[in-house]
């Protein structure tokens, strides 16, 4: 028994080092860090942790121990939170969705500015606070249900109607109603585009005063493996999806004057490279698939009409990010309808870099950069 207890954690030790190993074979064989990207070393280690996590996920989730978005919330929950005196942190419930206010202890003549993020609230914990503190706002960070127990339309719900309730209650808290802005990172982003679209015209709530998106580790594997399970999509139809050959031409047809490649500006186009997409119409999988073209999922899809009601927008988008060209596609439908727009692009930035913007050793240049331009921004509209 005693040999037993001593081969058992050695087995494990020796598991775990096999599957790290294997994530660095796999992180340079696979992983083309930009010269142009500072601290490369320190970039590839924390990918190559990425890599690792994800991986020990999805073989947890092949052994029945517990799915891979599950292994990423307990790793997410994991992160030590940091207490800040300055501020008054307190968990709430709207009904069932859990939220996170963060006041500033200090006691404010007028009222204060509003933040409403959407975002992983352990995960964004330090970075919400530090939001709140520089911007002397009240910020609300709504921690929305998430797989695996629940998909497609929840998150947004919990989202909205999180939003609208803070919207009905903002004297409570001393925040001034015509000083709402609506924040998110990553996810979040596409979040409060949807939000800011779905407000429009709503005149019994406070007008959002401003829309602020980052738009900044993710890979197109896992962003698209994520996007499969959240809308319960079979990954039968992986290929077809990915070649575009779900979208029915008069579809495409409709929706190419908004996503096609043409609007993206000089700079950003690869030159040579002339698109393939879509592929040949696949009807079974556009009626299997039809809820992916729900213009509830996508910004970039609304009609105009709503788009041109929209407050003012902070977008930041960096270089090295799956999603740099949402971003770009964003403000140009913005643009169009005479939305005004604060861009601000990030050479050296990546998909993620904001949340290392206090983490010290793993901080990067781009990380300070983008969290001084959104706070730079908000204070610019008070």
């Amino acid at each position: 028994m005693v040999v037993l207890w001593l081969v058992l954690p050695a087995a494990l030790g020796s598991f775990l080092l096999g599957v790290f190993v294997w994530a660095v074979f796999e992180h340079f064989l696979t992983t083309d860090v930009p010269s142009a990207l500072p601290h490369r070393a320190k970039f590839r280690f924390l990918h190559c942790i990425f890599v690792y996590a994800v991986t020990l996920g999805n073989m947890f989730e092949k052994i029945g121990v517990c799915s891979l978005p599950r292994f990423l919330q307990f790793l997410q929950n994991s992160v030590r939170i940091k207490e800040d005196p300055a501020l008054v942190v307190t968990n709430l419930h709207f009904g069932t969705i859990l939220v996170r206010l963060f006041q500033p202890k200090a006691a404010s003549p007028n009222p204060r500015c509003c933040c409403a993020g959407f975002c992983l609230a352990d995960l964004y914990h330090s970075l919400c606070g530090s939001l709140a503190q520089e911007t002397d706002s009240v910020l609300l960070a709504v921690g929305y249900r998430k797989l695996p127990d629940h998909h497609y339309y929840t998150l947004s719900c919990d989202c909205l109607n999180a939003s609208i309730h803070f919207l009905k209650i903002l004297e409570t808290y001393g925040v001034d109603s015509s000083q709402v802005v609506l924040c998110g990172d990553s996810l979040g982003a596409g979040i409060v585009a949807l939000i800011s679209q779905t407000l429009v015209g709503r005149l019994d709530l406070p007008q959002i005063r401003a829309q602020n998106s980052r738009i900044p580790f993710l890979t197109q594997k896992l962003m698209i493996t994520s996007v499969f399970k959240y809308l319960l999509i079979d990954f039968s139809w992986w290929d077809a999806i990915m070649s575009g050959a779900f979208i029915p031409p008069e579809v495409w047809k409709k929706y190419r004057k908004w996503l096609s490649p043409d609007n993206l500006p000089n700079r950003f186009k690869k030159t040579g490279c002339q698109p393939v997409f879509p592929a040949p119409f696949n009807e079974a999988a556009d009626l299997e698939n039809k809820h992916l073209l729900d213009v509830e999922y996508s910004p970039l899809l609304k009609d105009d009409e709503i788009i041109a009601q929209l407050p003012e927008a902070f977008l930041v988008s960096c270089e090295n990010d799956i999603l740099r060209d949402d971003a770009l596609l964003y403000r140009k439908r913005l643009e169009d309808q005479g939305v005004p727009v604060t861009w601000y692009y990030v050479e050296d930035g990546f998909h993620g870099s904001l949340l290392f913007f206090d983490k010290k050793s793993f901080s990067f240049p781009c990380s300070l950069k983008i969290m001084n331009a959104v706070v730079c921004y908000i204070k610019s509209i008070l």
